[in-house]
């Protein structure tokens, strides 16, 4: 009996201290690598804030480089992590998908390579890099999303092959004013995501999209007024390729470089992807926006499709799984 009270106590005073928690309230929260702040890494910051938060919590990232890898877990919600400077406050981790696993004969493969992974929904980040820096030995995710509603605003994604996983089916994700590098397929994935006025740079001559956009979701990837450059050796770039049949990208508004080929878009070496995959184009500029030459299974909006495409159009809940009456 002794030691059933001795339980009780114990359980009690673990309940006490968790709502005697001195940060589970809006105030914001200060990582530092230089030990000025609260905390030295983003993850510490993270691990104190309260499961399923209905406030709005910072953290704020000060100038630094942070080894991290990164998970913001399901749990965490209305968490918003702003750098001090996006060229100057970096999360970045080198791990990539040759890697072995110790003790193991396997190999880590793509879906463990990421520097930041987040799987809370309502998740805000700005101001801030996020880099996977491995060698160009495999792919490397950078960001690596699960969580619905998550906002990027004003940063960088540094990286190779696979920069960016977008991981879910339906889940929406909206990036603004972002910097997003890579070589081959570097945003890629089966979430529905609004990139406006983001610049995309190409490192080598590959892919830039390799969407998975699931059958019955109508919107994978719109890039809005965004602008795709490139390194000056590449000079033969698709705009995207299907890394499943119902790839859905959309280019609107945009400036496309010179180093876009004619084409535009490339079948991944299977022609029933021709079928199925929706590719379409409006209203773009600059050297590579010809379209006279573009893949023939890919479409070239009209003024009224296109005025339909907006962010509340896109992002739009899908309710067929709620019962009829």
């Amino acid at each position: 009996m002794k030691k059933f009270f001795t339980i009780i106590a114990a359980l009690m005073c673990a309940v006490a201290m968790d709502a005697a928690n001195p940060y589970d309230n809006p105030d914001t929260l200060v990582v530092s690598r230089d030990g000025t702040g609260e905390f030295r890494t983003i993850d510490d910051a993270v691990e104190v804030c309260r499961a399923f938060m209905d406030y709005h919590k910072v953290i704020y990232v000060k100038k630094g480089v942070y080894k991290e890898k990164l998970i913001i877990p399901s749990w965490l919600t209305n968490i918003e992590i702003c750098g001090e400077d996006a060229e100057n406050t970096i999360i970045t981790y080198d791990d990539h998908a040759n890697i072995r696993i110790p003790g193991t004969d396997r190999k880590m493969g793509t879906f463990r390579t990421y520097t930041v992974k987040v799987e809370g929904n309502d998740i805000t980040f700005k101001n801030i890099t996020i880099e996977n820096n491995a060698a160009r030995l495999g792919q490397a995710v950078a960001l690596h999303t699960e969580g619905d509603r998550l906002v990027f605003i004003n940063c960088r994604f540094l990286g190779n092959q696979d920069t960016i996983y977008t991981g879910v089916g339906g889940t929406r994700l909206y990036f603004k004013n972002c910097y997003i590098e890579g070589t081959t397929d570097f945003i890629f994935g089966p979430s529905t995501a609004w990139f406006d006025g983001c610049t995309i740079y190409s490192k080598i001559n590959s892919y830039v999209t390799a969407a998975s956009t699931p059958a019955d979701i109508a919107y994978g990837y719109v890039f809005n007024n965004c602008r795709l450059t490139a390194a000056p050796a590449a000079d033969k770039v698709h705009l995207g390729r299907p890394w499943r049949p119902y790839a859905h990208t959309l280019f609107m508004n945009c400036e496309l470089g010179g180093h876009i080929v004619p084409r535009g878009w490339h079948n991944w070496g299977k022609t029933s992807n021709e079928q199925t995959a929706r590719y379409m184009e409006y209203n773009n500029r600059g050297e590579g926006a010809g379209t006279a030459q573009r893949a023939p299974w890919s479409r070239q909006l009209t003024k009224k499709e296109a005025a339909k495409i907006t962010i509340a159009e896109v992002f739009k809940s899908d309710s067929s799984w709620i019962p009829a009456e």
